[in-house]
């Protein structure tokens, strides 16, 4: 194992920024200093904006839709949604319009993936606490959008080649299409996400004393189509109501396969297959309806989701000298459902902005499990597991307040105080109802520096979300692994504090570095239960720190064009005590280290570009209370393309990936008694995956 990380004590500067905090609420400031946005989005002055790009900036990438403009900005990256409990405030960097983009599935990808580049005004990087959407802070990228009046539309095509046995991908399409008018705009998208992949190669085992086993060739495939029909419908009325409608209708259809042909030193051969499969349906609907009431406005927000996900997984051993068959059979039927209602008033009060807050939830999952073992005969007969089979419900309400405003010329304050109800229960005989109250708010301050220099920190009292599988009993035939039911899990909270700071770099580009520090309790990571048997519990705490970071650097600034160079990177480390031998040690599976580069040149005249990309990254050991794995790869993937813009109007790309041959890496080491040291046995794994070759297709209509 690595070098645990030692524990540190809570940064002196976090605890100083969160103080300076409560004195700004009561600072002086002008009100006239507080940079709104209008109804359609629109910046009503300049204290917030750090930078403004407009379609003909993008003008050489020949973008598509305004998801392709956001990916060119210097310096920016997207970020996702963290799986927030509920709606709860914004976890997004990605607004439209100066409006929050609605739902779970409806990420700010899918959303601007469906506004046609021709409807986009500007994008404008403002500071999130300056913008009365409570959960901004940092740097935020506001779309603001149009509708010509028209209705547009793009597709893309990408077909996929492996060099290694798998399956081409022939199915990976999308087409969208938008339209309104003045008051409206629409959205309607179609797509199959499609992947056809597979690896091959050796795994050797070894025993306790480092002596060689068994030989296994191995051959996985996993096949898998997700399509799904989204849209989405916006009205702004003539009073200035806003109405917002979302939603999805998906599947998942996953088929995946491992065959091993299994040589022991000593003893008879034999082949053994493991199967899964999964056909998922699910749909989401949100609206959310926004109009004046007295001195302020007042958003409903409704949002239901419903999941069903029934899925199959077996393994069959044939042995070489006509024994009979081994293996199991384990079938699990999964439906899961959300509920949301939400509301929030806003309101100008205290020289600033008020939002006041309230959310009521409710989500279940209910899950009816089987396992089949096969007998000395060979006949799969059932096999009891207690408490795979159980459903789990959660009611939970939350309230919050949230202030903002402008301290200073540049500075903008917003601070959070809220809490949540919350009460979880779990049928069967070994489930049980409980109760949570938890406190969570944050204070931030996003300020300019200069015209190339923004600053902007954060601290943030968090609730986590608890993923309700982690409840029930579960078997994981391919390695081997059962977690018992555990209906004593809570919700982790922790303390987060995050600092960005974004550099103007002129002509060279721009750089964002964002170093964070979370003190997590109550983290959720696999504990020994009672009675005997592991499953995912609380510890009591942990915690996780490093540093992120965007690089852009453009050839202009060198004397030159066309060239751009684009670095994502991250580095982590983590602290937590073992559950078992009571060390310290990183939580299982924590990124350690991420490096994304992306290096593009358009030629001269505007039609064709080429590039490369690369990337490396290395966590953390996955630790269980019997086995610590490893999944690593080799050096680092290598990708090259070539792209021409303009293709009888498309835009084609063709692809070459894994120039340096990276392989997939899997360590496993099982022990008899890890308190003890006492290894059973270990599994070392390499498998290769070959050349990718990939043509994209775009287009709009």
């Amino acid at each position: 194992m690595p070098k645990p990380v030692s524990p540190s004590r809570l940064p002196p500067a976090c605890l100083l920024f969160a103080a300076a905090g409560a004195v700004f609420v009561g600072a002086p400031a002008h009100a006239d200093d507080a940079l709104m946005l209008d109804e359609t989005g629109a910046a009503s002055g300049e204290t917030n904006t750090r930078r403004t790009f407009v379609p003909a900036d993008f003008s050489r990438f020949a973008p598509r839709t305004a998801l392709d403009m956001a990916r060119q900005i210097p310096g920016f990256s997207i970020r996702e949604g963290d799986g927030a409990r509920g709606l709860g405030q914004a976890d997004t960097n990605v607004i439209v319009n100066g409006r929050r983009i609605l739902g779970k599935s409806n990420g700010p990808v899918e959303a601007l993936g469906r506004i046609a580049a021709s409807d986009v005004v500007r994008l404008e990087l403002v500071d999130g606490a300056s913008l009365d959407i409570g959960g901004l802070t940092g740097q935020v990228l506001n779309v603001i959008t149009r509708s010509t009046g028209r209705i547009a539309g793009q597709f893309e095509y990408s077909p996929q080649f492996r060099s290694r046995g798998t399956p081409a991908r022939w199915g990976n399409a999308s087409v969208s299409v938008s339209g309104g008018g003045e008051s409206s705009e629409w959205t309607l998208a179609l797509e199959n996400d499609q992947d056809r992949r597979g690896d091959d190669g050796p795994e050797l085992v070894y025993d306790a004393a480092g002596n060689l086993i068994e030989v296994r060739d191995e051959l996985r495939k996993v096949n898998s189509d997700r399509p799904a029909l989204s849209g989405s419908f916006t009205r702004i009325a003539a009073n200035g109501n806003v109405l917002n409608l979302t939603g999805e209708i998906s599947g998942n259809i996953s088929r995946d396969t491992e065959n091993s042909e299994r040589t022991p030193v000593v003893g008879t051969a034999r082949t053994r297959e493991f199967n899964s499969r999964e056909d998922e349906l699910r749909y989401e609907l949100g609206a959310d309806y926004q109009f004046e009431l007295g001195d302020g406005r007042l958003k409903l927000i409704g949002y239901h989701s419903f999941e069903n996900s029934p899925t199959r997984s077996s393994t069959l051993t044939r042995f070489a000298d006509g024994s009979a068959d081994a293996g199991s059979v384990f079938t699990r039927n999964a439906d899961e459902g959300e509920t949301i209602a939400r509301a929030e008033y806003s309101f100008g009060a205290a020289g600033g902005d008020l939002q006041i807050a309230a959310e009521g939830v409710k989500n279940y999952l209910d899950i009816t499990s089987a396992l089949e073992v096969r007998n000395a005969d060979g006949v799969l007969q059932p096999v009891p597991i207690a408490g795979a089979s159980a459903r789990v419900d959660e009611d939970r309400a939350e309230a919050s307040l949230t202030y903002s405003r402008a301290l200073a010329r540049g500075l903008q304050f917003q601070s959070s105080l809220g809490g949540e109800y919350s009460r979880i229960s779990q049928s069967g005989p070994l489930g049980q109802t409980r109760t949570f109250y938890r406190p969570k708010g944050f204070v931030s301050l996003d300020w300019k520096a200069s015209n190339n220099l923004s600053l902007s920190g954060r601290v943030e009292r968090a609730v986590g979300q608890l993923s309700f599988f982690d409840f029930i009993s579960t078997v994981d035939l391919n390695q081997d692994r059962e977690d018992v039911t555990n209906a004593n899990l809570v919700p982790q909270q922790s303390w987060v504090f995050e600092v960005e700071a974004n550099l103007g770099l002129g002509a060279l580009g721009s750089l964002s570095l964002r170093p964070f520090y979370e003190k997590i309790s109550d983290i959720v990571d696999q504990v020994p239960i009672a009675g005997g048997g592991q499953a995912p519990g609380n510890l009591p705490s942990a915690r996780r720190y490093g540093l992120e970071g965007d690089l852009t650097l453009l050839s202009e600034g060198l004397g030159w064009r066309g060239t751009r160079l684009d670095a994502g990177f991250e580095l982590g480390a983590s602290s937590l005590r073992d559950p078992l031998t009571g060390e310290p040690r990183e939580i299982g599976d924590n990124r350690r280290a991420d490096l994304d580069l992306d290096l593009r040149h358009d030629f001269a005249g505007g039609e064709w570009a080429l590039g490369s990309g690369v990337f490396w990254n290395r966590n953390a050991p996955q630790v269980r209370l019997d086995e610590i794995s490893l999944r690593s790869d080799s050096f680092a993937f290598v990708q090259a393309f070539i792209e021409n813009k303009d293709v009888a109007g498309m835009t084609v790309r063709a692809e070459i990936a894994n120039l340096l041959d990276r392989k997939n890496r899997f360590d496993r080491t099982v022990f008899i008694d890890r308190a003890a040291g006492l290894v059973d046995f270990v599994e070392d794994r390499d498998r290769t995956f070959g050349t990718i070759f990939t043509l994209e297709v775009e287009g709009s209509f």
